[in-house]
């Protein structure tokens, strides 16, 4: 049975469990790893985040910074420090997009993700309700105590290393423990900080510090983070792991990083992918494509649901 909880966002609390929720995802950026800048320009964004809505997307992530591997930082510092945006770039980014979707849809959820904390001050000022931070606050030392002093919900992502570090990490002989131990020590940080229990959603991070093998144990042994006592969140959407994965079965050969299937031919592994995810207790999935997402869930919700009266 998937727990559920009451996922508190400050002035509202959304339900988490009975169904899979979907989070439609709103790159504002010029070098996406999946849309390449299809929505860089802020009337393109704003029109997509609309119709995401419309494909019936619960929330809304909207980011102004790809943190793709390999993403530059400078010097090797951490991208909070030295990163290729800068806040002030990022937030004109993405604060025309947040204001023109509230203006549009005023009761949509919308989420920022973001490690900087300022751009998580004033995206929350505009009407955001959630900070989806990728470094688990860590690559902003001030980003904790952002959230903990203003109403809105967090998700806390574990990350192995800088996008520049992730192609050449040592790979790990027991990923889900490494990653489970990792959010236990996050998650208490953060408690720690201020940020309501009931705030704080985690994410094992797929593809951010992990090899293409080692994303298939943390999508196999899911069930385990349950044991941290917070919701989960599935983040698997056209990720490299699953173009890998296509590429072999097709030409039945090993494909190097360079002959990938291309992001935008994932989706229907990244379905395959969500439905495994939520069979095993997400209670939240990100994906670019959230219209067949919503049809793919209906069904595996159907049988959690199902299991449930046995």
């Amino acid at each position: 049975m998937r727990p559920r909880f009451q996922w508190n966002l400050g002035l509202r609390a959304l339900a988490l469990g009975e169904r899979t929720l979907v989070m439609g995802i709103l790159n504002v950026t010029p070098d996406s790893f999946s849309d390449g800048g299809r929505f860089f320009d802020p009337q393109a964004a704003i029109n997509h985040g609309l119709a995401l809505l419309e494909d019936g997307a619960d929330i809304l992530d909207i980011g102004g910074e790809s943190t793709r591997p390999g993403a530059p930082t400078s010097s090797g510092k951490s991208p909070a420090l030295a990163g290729a945006v800068s806040a002030n770039e990022e937030l004109d980014r993405v604060l025309p997009v947040i204001e023109a979707i509230k203006r549009h849809s005023p009761g949509s959820v919308l989420s920022i993700d973001t490690y900087k904390s300022e751009v998580a001050r004033q995206a929350i000022e505009a009407g955001v309700e959630i900070v989806n931070d990728v470094s688990g606050f860590t690559w902003d030392s001030a980003m904790a105590a952002t959230i903990a002093g203003r109403p809105c919900g967090a998700i806390l992502m574990h990350v192995r290393g800088l996008p520049h570090e992730w192609r050449t990490l040592p790979p790990s002989t027991d990923i889900v423990s490494l990653v489970c131990e990792g959010l236990r020590t996050g998650a208490a940080a953060a408690l720690s900080a201020g940020i309501d229990h009931h705030s704080l959603v985690l994410d094992p991070g797929f593809g951010f510090g992990k090899n293409f093998d080692e994303n298939y144990p943390l999508l196999a042994r899911f069930v385990e983070f349950h044991a941290l006592g917070f919701p989960l969140l599935a983040a698997v959407s056209r990720k490299s792991f699953l173009g890998r994965t296509v590429s072999e079965r097709i030409s039945g050969i090993s494909q190097t990083a360079t002959l990938l299937l291309p992001p935008v031919a994932r989706d229907t592994a990244t379905l395959a992918a969500i439905v495994a995810a939520a069979l095993a207790g997400a209670h939240i999935v990100r994906v670019h494509s959230v219209r067949p997402a919503v049809e793919a869930l209906a069904i595996a919700d159907a049988i959690l649901h199902a299991t449930e009266r046995e």
